[in-house]
């Protein structure tokens, strides 16, 4: 059974436009059932009112968090392992340099015929980025994907891509417009992670002001589960609310 909330023709649109395409009709089939089941085990309620991505670039790990049934805050769906990592620690700043970003984005575009299967683009580069990345060449094509390669994209393999493109599909059929996506330099709540990133940024400390600003953002979202408001002012630094 599938379940759908259609709040305007818009949405509608879009739901039956992503069906149209054999990966996806074929993931909502094969996938519905078993992410349903889970949301049941995690006391969730399917399907997802709102997504929200987090991305932990040291720590490999994708995190999927939901807003379900009445709740106002966001609760943990399922944590992926991130197979592969190009680049370095720091946040992406010109074409070619194979850098994951680090940020506050969100999902730009739903992509059914990706070479690794299906994808989520970001939308990198933000207003921060071209602002602080290279002016001619600031890089661009940066997804969430299948598979298991990557030239600063996040891939996490065919069948969890396929679950989170399922879900993606749900809240934004149900009605949320954007999907935001933070992708960290580090979890903050571990130690080991919080000591690499301080040796990373010693000599650094424009990538030091830079991650501080991303543990506001972890910190906020840690203690609430709610979402800050993140602005970006004229000099292309984060300031959270």
């Amino acid at each position: 059974m599938l379940f759908l909330l259609q709040d305007s023709p818009a949405q509608s649109v879009f739901w039956e436009n992503q069906q149209s395409y054999p990966n996806v009709a074929k993931a909502i089939k094969e996938r519905t059932d078993t992410i349903k089941a889970q949301f049941k085990q995690a006391g969730l309620v399917f399907p997802p009112k709102q997504v929200y991505i987090r991305s932990f670039k040291y720590d490999s790990q994708l995190e999927v968090w939901v807003k379900s049934g009445d709740s106002t805050r966001f609760q943990l769906f399922k944590t992926y392992p991130i197979c592969a990592l190009s680049g370095t620690m720091g946040p992406k700043r010109m074409d070619g340099d194979y850098q994951v970003p680090e940020g506050c984005y969100y999902i730009k575009s739903f992509n059914p015929i990706s070479n690794y299967h299906l994808s989520l683009e970001l939308n990198y580069p933000n207003a921060s980025d071209k602002l602080l990345s290279d002016s001619i060449k600031p890089g661009s094509d940066i997804f969430i994907h299948g598979g298991c390669l990557t030239q600063g994209c996040i891939p996490i393999k065919d069948i969890p891509m396929e679950e989170l493109y399922v879900l993606a599909v749900y809240a934004q059929s149900g009605g949320q417009d954007f999907i935001p996506v933070h992708v960290f330099p580090i979890n903050y709540d571990r130690e080991k992670s919080k000591s690499f990133l301080k040796r990373s940024s010693r000599d650094d400390p424009e990538y030091h002001s830079f991650s501080n600003k991303m543990m506001e953002v972890f910190n906020h979202f840690q203690s609430s589960h709610l979402l800050p408001i993140v602005t970006i002012n004229k000099k292309g630094d984060y300031q959270i609310f």
